[in-house]
C-alpha cells in the first residue's frame, strides 16, 4: 500500500505483476511526489499529540457544521461564511507553517495569535452583526483596523496554501483602488482609501465574504467532504483497478488506464496537480515499463489529470461557482459541460492510441491485470452514491441536498462491501479530517478572490478590461475569442481552479458575452484556457509535477503535455459557434454535432502522432489536419468533405497494411 503525501490518500493496484513492476520505483516516485507538493505548497506541518487533535476537532466541527446546515438549513449569509472562514482560517494557520524552514513537528506561538485574530474578526461579525447593520455602512475606527488586519490574515492564509501567484494578484488588486487616479487612461479610476476599502472588503458581501467564499461554506466543502470519504472507503483503488482492467489489454493499455483513471478520480478532485501525483505515482511507472517514453508518460498522466477540472461533476469546484455567478441550476452547468470534457479526453485517448501503434507499444498480458467482473463485484457499491447523486441533480435536488444523500448513503452502503473498507466510526473520523483539512485550500483561494473581485466591482475595471479586449479586436469575434484565450493562459498560470476561474469571470467573460456568445459558453470558454494555464509552459504545474514523477525534464514534458491536450484549444471555439455541443437545441443535431466532432479529434489525434493505421507521410498528416478542422467546423459541406477524406484515408492506409503484411510473407517463409 502506498500512502500519497498531501492530500491523505492510500491506494493500490490491481493485479500482483503490475505491482512488481512499480515496486521499486513507486518508492522513488513518491519521494519526488512529496518534494513537489513540500515546494509547491511549503508543505503541511505533520503534527502529533495534542496540538494533532485540536486541529483534528476542528475538521471535525467543520464537517458536522456543514452536514447539519445542509440537512437542516443555512443560516444567514454572513454568519454561514464568518463560521466557514474561522474554521478554515484556523486549521490554515495551525496546520501550514509559514515557511520550508519552520519546524514540522510544532506550531509557532505566532500562529497561534494568528488563529486567535482571525478567530476575533470572524467573532466581531458574528456577535455584533446587529450593531453593524444598524449603521447602514457608516465604518467606525474598529472596522477599519479589524479590515486591514482581516485582508492581510486572508492574503497571508492563501499564500500559505496555495503558494504566491494569487496573493500576488490580490495585493496588486488593492494598490490598483488606492493608486487609482495616477494611472494611465483607461485604468485610471477615483482613489479608494484605506478607511473605506478595508470595512469594504470586511463587512460587505462583496469582498472577504462574498459569493466565492459563500460558494466554498456551502457547495464545495460538502463536495470536497464527499471526496474524502469516497476515498477512504475504498474508491481509489476501484477506480485505478477498474481503468486497467477495462483498458489495460488494448493497445498502449497503461496510457489508456491512466486517462480513465484520471478522469474519474480528476471528475472529483480540486486541483490538477493532487490528481496528476495521486494517480501518477502508478500509472507513469507501468507508462515507462510499457515503453512510452519518460516525458510522453509524465505528460499524460499530467494532460488527463487536467482534463478532470473541467469533466462533471465537480470541475475543480467552478461549477459551483459558476451556477451562482450565472444564476442557473447546478445541473445546467454539468449538462453543458459534458460533451466538451467528453471530447477533450476522447482526444487524449486516441493520442495515446496512435502514439501506442506507432512505438509498437502492446497492451498488459490478461493474466497481469485484475479482472472487470472482480472488481465490480467487489465494489459495485462505490457507484451508488455517484449514480444517487447524479440522480439528484438530475431531479432538480440542490446541489447541497444532492451531495448530503450521497454522503448518508456511501457511509451505508460501504458495509455492502470488504471488511476493509467498512466505514467504521474510526474511519468516519478520519474522512472527517481529511475533508476538513482538504477544503482549507480552496477556501482560502475564494476568500483571496473575493478581495480581487471586490476591486474589480468598486473600480470598473471589468468594464475597462472588455472595453479593452473589444476595441483590440475592432468587434470581430474571432479575434475577441484569440484575445480572451491568451488573457485566459496568462491570467490562469500559477491559480487554483476555482481562483482562476473566479478572476477570468469578472474580466475575461463579459468582453465575449458583450460581442453575442451565450453566457454559459463565455464562462466555460475561459474556464477551459484558464484549466489548460496548468499544462502551459513556462508555469505548467501539472506537468512539472509529472514531470517530477516521471524523472524527465520537465519543459519537455510540459511541451509534451500541450501536444496531447490540443484539442483543448479547438473544443471551446468549437462550442462557442455550435452550441449543440453544450446540449442547446434539437437532440438530432446534438447527436450530430457530437458524432462529427469526434471525428474530428480522432483525425487531429492522428494527425500530431503521425501515425494513423500505419505510419503517415507529411502530405498526409497534412490532409488529417485539414480534415479535423473540416468535421470540427459546423457545417453539412464541411462535415460531408471531412467524412469522405476520412473514409478515403482509411481505405488507403488499410490497402497500404494489406500489401506490407503481402510483401512480408516470403521474407518470413524463407
Amino acid at each position: 500500500m502506498a500512502r500519497l503525501s498531501g492530500n491523505g490518500r492510500n491506494m493500490i493496484t490491481g493485479g500482483v505483476n503490475m505491482n512488481e513492476m512499480i515496486n521499486k520505483s513507486a518508492k522513488e516516485e513518491r519521494t519526488d511526489e512529496k518534494l513537489f507538493l513540500e515546494k509547491l505548497e511549503g508543505g503541511k506541518r505533520e503534527l502529533s499529540g495534542w496540538q494533532y487533535w485540536v486541529i483534528a476537532a476542528l475538521a471535525i466541527t467543520a464537517s458536522f457544521f456543514h452536514l447539519y446546515t445542509a440537512a437542516f438549513g443555512l443560516f444567514f449569509a454572513m454568519k454561514q461564511r464568518a463560521i466557514h472562514w474561522m474554521l478554515m482560517g484556523t486549521i490554515i494557520f495551525l496546520l501550514y507553517p509559514a515557511s520550508r524552514k519552520r519546524p514540522r513537528d510544532s506550531i509557532d506561538l505566532w500562529d497561534w495569535a494568528f488563529a486567535g485574530l482571525l478567530i476575533f474578526g470572524c467573532l466581531n461579525i458574528l456577535l455584533n452583526w446587529d450593531a453593524i447593520t444598524m449603521r447602514e455602512g457608516a465604518a467606525i475606527s474598529s472596522d477599519v483596523v479589524i479590515g486591514i488586519m482581516m485582508t492581510i490574515l486572508v492574503i497571508e492564509a492563501t499564500r500559505r496554501t496555495v503558494g504566491w501567484p494569487l496573493p500576488i494578484v490580490a495585493i496588486v488588486a488593492i494598490l490598483y483602488a488606492i493608486f487609482g487616479p495616477w494611472l494611465p487612461g483607461m485604468l485610471q479610476h477615483p482613489s479608494f482609501p484605506v478607511s473605506e476599502l478595508a470595512p469594504y472588503m470586511y463587512l460587505r458581501t462583496d469582498g472577504i465574504f462574498g459569493v466565492p467564499l459563500g460558494v466554498s461554506a456551502t457547495f464545495i466543502f460538502l463536495f470536497v467532504l464527499f471526496g474524502a470519504v469516497l476515498n477512504i472507503s475504498g474508491a481509489g483503488k476501484f477506480f485505478i483497478d477498474l481503468a486497467f482492467a477495462l483498458t489495460g489489454r488494448s493497445r498502449g493499455g497503461p496510457a489508456k488506464a491512466a486517462v480513465v483513471a484520471s478522469a474519474l478520480m480528476g471528475s472529483v478532485s480540486g486541483s490538477s496537480v493532487a490528481n496528476t501525483v495521486t494517480t501518477g505515482s502508478f500509472t507513469i511507472p507501468l507508462m515507462k515499463s510499457a515503453g512510452y517514453p519518460a516525458h510522453f508518460a509524465g505528460a499524460v498522466e499530467a494532460a488527463a489529470s487536467t482534463g478532470g477540472q473541467i469533466m462533471p461533476p465537480v470541475m475543480g469546484a467552478a461549477a459551483f461557482v459558476m451556477a451562482q455567478f450565472l444564476g442557473v441550476s447546478y445541473w445546467s452547468i454539468v449538462v453543458a459541460a459534458a460533451i466538451p470534457a467528453c471530447l477533450y479526453f476522447f482526444s487524449i485517448f486516441a493520442m495515446v492510441h496512435f502514439r501506442a501503434g506507432k512505438e509498437g507499444i502492446l497492451g498488459i498480458p490478461k493474466e497481469e491485470l485484475p479482472v472487470a467482473r472482480e472488481i465490480l463485484k467487489k465494489g459495485w457499491h462505490l457507484l451508488l452514491p455517484v449514480i444517487t447523486l447524479i440522480v439528484f441533480l438530475a431531479l432538480g435536488y440542490s446541489a447541497m441536498k444532492a451531495v448530503f444523500w450521497s454522503i448518508i448513503l456511501l457511509i451505508l452502503t460501504s458495509w455492502i462491501g470488504p471488511r476493509e473498507n467498512h466505514m467504521t466510526p474510526k474511519k468516519i473520523t478520519q474522512s472527517f479530517i481529511e475533508g476538513g483539512t482538504a477544503a482549507v485550500e480552496v477556501a482560502a483561494a475564494c476568500a483571496c478572490s473575493g478581495i480581487i473581485i471586490g476591486v474589480v466591482g468598486i473600480t470598473g475595471l471589468g468594464l475597462a478590461f472588455t472595453s479593452f479586449i473589444i476595441d483590440l479586436s475592432h468587434g470581430i469575434l474571432f479575434l475577441a475569442l484569440l484575445l480572451t484565450m491568451v488573457a485566459s493562459i496568462i491570467l490562469g498560470m500559477g491559480l487554483p481552479t476555482t481562483a482562476k476561474y473566479i478572476i477570468l469571470s469578472t474580466l475575461a467573460a463579459p468582453a465575449i458575452h458583450k460581442m453575442g456568445v451565450p453566457m454559459i459558453a463565455a464562462h466555460l470558454f475561459i474556464l477551459y484556457f484558464g484549466v489548460i494555464a496548468d499544462i502551459t509552459p513556462p508555469v505548467a504545474l501539472a506537468a512539472y509535477a509529472g514531470a517530477g514523477i516521471a524523472k524527465a525534464n520537465a519543459m519537455r514534458t510540459g511541451f509534451a503535455a500541450l501536444g496531447l491536450a490540443l484539442a483543448g484549444f479547438i473544443v471551446p471555439f468549437m462550442f462557442v459557434y455550435n452550441q449543440a455541443l453544450l446540449f442547446q437545441g434539437p437532440i438530432w443535431e446534438v447527436a450530430l454535432s457530437s458524432g462529427t466532432a469526434i471525428l474530428g479529434v480522432i483525425a487531429l489525434a492522428a494527425g500530431v502522432q503521425g501515425f494513423y493505421m500505419k505510419n503517415l507521410n507529411v502530405i498526409e498528416r497534412i490532409v488529417l489536419f485539414a480534415v479535423a478542422f473540416a468535421l470540427i467546423n459546423p457545417g453539412i459541406v464541411t462535415d460531408a468533405i471531412g467524412l469522405a477524406v476520412l473514409g478515403s484515408m482509411m481505405f488507403f492506409q488499410t490497402r497500404k497494411s494489406g500489401v506490407d503484411k503481402k510483401t512480408e510473407m516470403p521474407k518470413e517463409e524463407s
